[in-house]
């Protein structure tokens, strides 16, 4: 395609737009309920709030400024470990605080280690690389690093695709300590010989279901096994997502010591409770309609809807503003421009609606969202599971809709049915019909 000449502003660099954050809902207290399961030998005790660790001054001012109070459940389990030099996959709801789980405990050692500030060079040697799928989600990673390592010499650096090349390296090249990016833009970057990899003592899979299946287990596998990256028995190896299904947990085996633990909060792939959902039974011919009614019916309340296409994406988002919906798309297809004003135009108020492909389903942290639709269901429960977990967030409460179309959704009223009652949400009598046919 035509070269990419797309440089992103820069973010805000005074401190109170760093530490900007949203407020926690009323349900925060809840996420201390869940059953939270450790598998593997002698895991270190549980953290019962930030004081308790061991950590240095200014992170700790930090993580008060952040806005994080007390640990949720992750971050109990997952902090100690990560501190303990452990390997770790960690499984918990949308929404419960896995980034903190593990920038807090990294930037806590990096700290300890006295890591020194990367000067300019051509090439960067960074102490961690964190990577994950999408360019929106290392974007929102390497924002909250800045919280963490603010007034300290440590340097993040964001570098994603649909970005201009040289920027990408001028960036790193201002020295990095932690890097976050997406794994074509990362692979490109150490292949021009801008990373050298082997001071690596954290590599970070957030995310970890989609980085290691079919999208990325190529890329993932190429990273590992470069010349220069530490064997795992030289490096720390962290894991975290929302979903975590039986085959990828033995691929993420591969990757990780052997005496690593596995933390599970809640059921494996379970979804937040925080989540009102109502599965609707909806032909392919009725779907707009029935999108129209609801949406006339919630007024201008933030809502995100998935579509299975791009083109149905723009399609949807042209069609709603014609209803005058203020309405926009984020996808695969759309420049990184478009993506990121399109992002801006939804969190800022100016577009109530934002139409999008599952390229939005992961990860993103957008305040106050309070309806994700399906408009088509995914293919996998696990998909289902992140896309509705866009709200309902931080002990907010939210609510979902599918549209359930018998012809093209039958193979998944099963896993839905589990994710539903896991939920403690009603199963619609037709929906159980549909699993037993």
């Amino acid at each position: 395609g035509p070269k990419v000449t797309y440089v992103p502003p820069p973010p805000p660099d005074d401190e109170q737009a760093i530490f900007a954050r949203y407020q926690t809902g009323m349900n925060f207290d809840k996420y201390d309920e869940n059953v939270v399961e450790v598998s593997g030998l002698d895991p270190p005790a549980a953290l019962m709030s930030f004081a308790d660790t061991n950590i240095c001054h200014t992170l700790a001012v930090n993580i008060t400024k952040a806005g994080y109070s007390k640990p949720t459940p992750v971050q109990k389990y997952s902090i100690p470990i990560i501190l303990a030099g452990r390997d770790l996959m960690a499984c918990a709801q949308t929404g419960s605080g896995k980034t903190a789980a593990f920038l807090v405990p990294v930037v806590a050692q990096m700290m300890r280690d006295g890591v020194t500030a990367s000067s300019f060079k051509e090439q960067q040697e960074p102490e961690c690389i964190i990577t994950a799928p999408t360019r929106e989600l290392v974007n929102q990673i390497f924002l909250e690093a800045r919280k963490f390592v603010y007034g300290t010499c440590i340097r993040p650096v964001v570098i994603y695709g649909g970005t201009q090349t040289d920027y990408s390296i001028r960036q790193v090249k201002q020295g990095c300590n932690i890097l976050c990016a997406t794994p074509g833009r990362l692979l490109d970057i150490i292949g021009r010989g801008k990373i050298g990899l082997h001071n690596v003592k954290y590599l970070v899979l957030d995310e970890a279901d989609r980085m290691l299946d079919m999208g990325f287990g190529a890329d993932m596998k190429k990273l590992m096994s470069f010349p220069d990256m530490p064997q795992k028995d030289k490096r720390q190896t962290l894991m975290f997502s929302a979903t975590f299904p039986e085959e990828v947990q033995r691929l993420a085996g591969e990757f990780l010591k052997t005496d690593f633990l596995f933390v599970v909060v809640g059921h494996v792939g379970g979804a937040c409770s925080d989540v009102q959902q109502n599965i609707l039974q909806v032909s392919q011919y009725f779907k707009r309609d029935k999108l129209i009614e609801i949406l006339h019916s919630i007024g201008n309340e933030r809502t995100l809807v998935f579509v299975d296409t791009k083109k149905k994406a723009d399609f949807i988002a042209c069609f709603l503003c014609q209803e005058n919906i203020p309405a926009t798309s984020i996808h695969g297809d759309r420049e990184q421009r478009e993506r990121e004003i399109a992002l801006r135009d939804f969190r800022s108020g100016k577009c109530s609606v934002l139409v999008a492909t599952s390229v939005a389903a992961r990860g993103l942290d957008i305040e106050s969202v309070q309806h994700v639709i399906n408009f088509d269901l995914p293919s996998t429960i696990e998909e289902y599971v992140h896309r509705i977990g866009r709200t309902g967030r931080c002990g907010n409460t939210g609510k979902a809709v599918g549209f359930f179309d018998n012809n093209s959704d039958g193979h998944l009223a099963q896993p839905l049915i589990k994710v539903l009652s896991d939920a403690q949400q009603e199963v619609p009598v037709w929906l159980t019909e549909v699993a037993f046919e």
